[in-house]
């Protein structure tokens, strides 16, 4: 049984003119064990077709499934194309990847599919621009396809490195990016806030609570965003949840829990200084699990809607080929 539904959810916070906003489709939802549903989402202004992906765990296996399930259906094809309908989306759509962390759930798409790919930017912090090009293209794991490290360097990447709370255009579309750090189990992973216009759409990569991270990481992007809540920007926000509340804290390996997420998104109430009733919040990077348990996005889901009361938020669980348009 799918625990998503719909394929195709419009919402708005609050309610507005039709225009603007975003298209989302999930061509990977899970956060690790499927492989060929591993995070990356698709993200264009609503009505055009020029985008972005966020993250790249699964890039062509997740078109397929979104053409299938016809999430890509209103994407112009130019007639006479010599290419599928997934295969221009992957080349002529996708106008550059924001990579929030090297973890290969976030990136083994983009290795896969670059033999096939057109140049492109790889936007991302310094230092996971610097892990991709040492660990991953760099012609030993696979045949170096930036401009950057090991020789020979075939150069179809550009590495774009993104300084943090400084927004830059994406080449060849209408969207800006803003980038804030992380804490990930150590590591630094990226929020991604995307603008169109004066719509934003906030996207986090992985990321743990703060009080287990003992970091002030999310506390800071909470205060950055703020802005955004206030004015009634914000259309939606993309967040990870790995795990249900059974899991103890100190297994969590730099991940979110429901409780942990309520927690955090009161939070990020409190600093706004305005409700957030209303607010789509898309729950991502959900872990499958290989034990005989119900699926964790039915306890997941559950456990976040007993906390929701004073929130009011939408929780909807990311789905592969799931299409949604926030406005």
């Amino acid at each position: 049984m799918r625990w998503l539904l719909v394929l195709i959810g419009m919402w708005a916070w609050p309610f507005s003119a039709l225009a603007g906003g975003f298209d989302v489709v999930a061509l990977g939802a899970h956060g690790g064990l499927e492989d060929g549903n591993l995070s990356a989402y698709l993200v264009r202004p609503i009505g055009e077709d020029r985008g972005v992906l966020c993250d790249a765990g699964t890039i062509f296996n997740g078109l397929e499934v979104a053409e299938r399930r016809g999430a890509l259906s209103a994407i112009a094809i130019p007639p006479g194309t010599s290419w599928t309908r997934p295969g221009y989306i992957a080349r002529e759509v996708v106008k550059g990847y924001l990579i929030s962390h090297a973890h290969l759930d976030h990136v083994a798409g983009l290795l896969a599919l670059s033999p096939d790919d057109a140049p492109k930017p790889i936007y991302a912090l310094a230092s996971t621009n610097r892990a991709i090009s040492q660990h991953l293209f760099n012609g030993a794991i696979w045949p170096n396809m930036g401009d950057r490290g090991n020789s020979p360097r075939i150069g179809l990447y550009h590495y774009r490195d993104l300084s943090i709370a400084v927004p830059i255009s994406i080449d060849g579309t209408n969207l800006r990016v803003t980038a804030y750090p992380l804490s990930h189990g150590g590591i630094a992973s990226t929020a991604f806030l995307i603008e169109s216009g004066s719509d934003a759409l906030l996207y986090l990569g992985d990321t743990g609570p703060d009080d287990i991270e003992h970091s002030h990481a999310l506390h800071a992007l909470w205060q950055a965003i703020a802005p955004r809540l206030q004015a009634h920007r914000l259309k939606a926000i993309m967040v990870e949840c790995s795990y249900d509340d059974s899991r103890p804290d100190q297994l969590l390996f730099g991940h979110l829990s429901p409780h942990w997420l309520l927690r955090e998104l009161r939070e990020m109430q409190k600093i706004g200084g305005v409700s957030l009733r209303g607010l789509p919040v898309l729950v991502t990077h959900i872990k499958p699990t290989l034990k005989a348990a119900p699926a964790p996005e039915r306890t997941i889901l559950s456990e976040l809607e007993a906390g929701n009361s004073g929130l009011g938020v939408r929780f909807v669980i990311a789905e592969q080929g799931a299409h949604w348009m926030w406005r």
